[in-house]
């Protein structure tokens, strides 16, 4: 006669229970679940493998429950297999759960506990995020790619320059795009000996940066032509609008145009209480990559080649106001107005008018 375990029979009564809520804190290798009934008592807490098999072995045999983890690098594709077994997974944003980060008794079976409490009570109390699908994230990996390699190249250079100021010489003014072994022809033989496989190194990231900025050409081409609508505010290059269009994934995600500048942390913050009302500064949540990115556009708008558009002239008007940071708050007033046209353009599908206001005033003047 076969013998069944005691730990079998007590997961096979557990398991039959009806609203089930599920911590799991995520670790790069092993993970911690903890089970809540539909009281709140704790009716199991184990570990597993934080492997695609693991996952799936463990969660597979669970029926429908409810699945709170905190995002991190797992966070993404954890998500998508648990809910391709059918569960509901509600993914808390690290803000919203700082009960873990700053408890005094922090543990992985305490931090999977913390995480199933406010899933069982009120989902909204963990801020949930939605992750983007897989085909976006793999997209979206090939511009975070082309962003670390230029992040490593713009540190060679300012190595190259400033070893060769220390050296009493100087390498003559160039883009990072255009830094190669030829800009040292000027420089001592002993220093252009010592900087050679140095300039070296940034000709081949030169290389490969032209080579993911084709590639990424080619995915906004032929798997995102929504990119082209974005592109038609003109500061806004491939780069950004592809960006923006995989960052946010899906363009009705949000009711309105004007929630895009908060989802990308471009509004300012808010403590008011009492009579108080104390101005703050931009929250900065969001995707910080996307927001400099925006920001960059914002400053070419307002720079010396920017096209004459209502979104110009009002943000060089606020930058008028006087003040030794309005500038500052222009840039980002705009970068924040861009990314409320950027997401109307999406949805709507019109064609920009970089006029259009100024045409309407002038037609209800005459």
């Amino acid at each position: 006669m076969k013998k069944i375990s005691t730990v079998a029979m007590c997961r096979n009564k557990i398991f039959n229970e009806p609203k089930l809520t599920i911590g799991l804190d995520l670790g790069d290798r092993t993970s911690h679940y903890c089970i809540l009934n539909e009281a709140g008592n704790v009716i199991l807490e184990r570990s597993l493998p934080t492997t695609p098999n693991g996952i799936h072995q463990t969660c597979s045999k669970i029926p429908r429950s409810r699945i709170a983890l905190e995002t991190g690098t797992h966070s993404p594709w954890v998500s998508r297999q648990l809910s391709q077994v059918g569960h509901e997974v509600i993914v808390a944003h690290a803000r919203n759960v700082r009960l873990i980060g700053e408890s005094s008794r922090k543990d992985d079976q305490l931090d999977a506990q913390t995480l199933a409490r406010p899933a069982r009570i009120d989902p909204g109390l963990l801020g949930p995020v939605r992750h983007r699908g897989a085909k976006a994230q793999i997209h979206l990996t090939v511009i975070r790619a082309r962003a670390a390699l230029v992040s490593t190249r713009t540190a060679l250079v300012n190595a190259a320059r400033g070893l060769t100021k220390s050296y009493g010489e100087r390498l003559r003014k160039c883009g990072t795009g255009q830094m190669n072994r030829e800009i040292a022809k000027g420089l001592s033989q002993e220093l252009r000996d010592a900087l050679g496989p140095l300039l070296q190194e940034i000709e081949s990231l030169n290389e490969r940066v032209a080579e993911y900025d084709r590639r990424i050409e080619q995915i906004a081409k032929e798997a995102h032509p929504e990119v082209a609508l974005l592109q038609q505010v003109k500061g806004v290059g491939t780069l950004i609008a592809l960006t923006y269009v995989l960052t946010l994934d899906d363009p009705h995600r949000f009711r309105r145009s004007r929630d895009a500048g908060c989802f990308l942390g471009l509004r300012p913050g808010r403590r008011n209480s009492g009579m108080s009302e104390p101005q703050m500064h931009i929250s900065k949540e969001g995707d910080r990559y996307l927001r400099t990115l925006i920001v960059q556009g914002a400053h070419y708008i307002l720079g010396p080649f920017g096209e004459d558009s209502d979104l110009r002239r009002w943000g060089l008007k606020l930058a008028e106001r006087g003040g030794m940071n309005a500038k500052k708050r222009a840039v980002v007033a705009v970068a924040r107005k861009l990314a409320v046209l950027l997401h109307k353009l999406w949805v709507s599908g019109e064609v920009y008018e970089p006029l259009r206001n100024n045409r309407k005033v002038a037609s209800a003047a005459a």
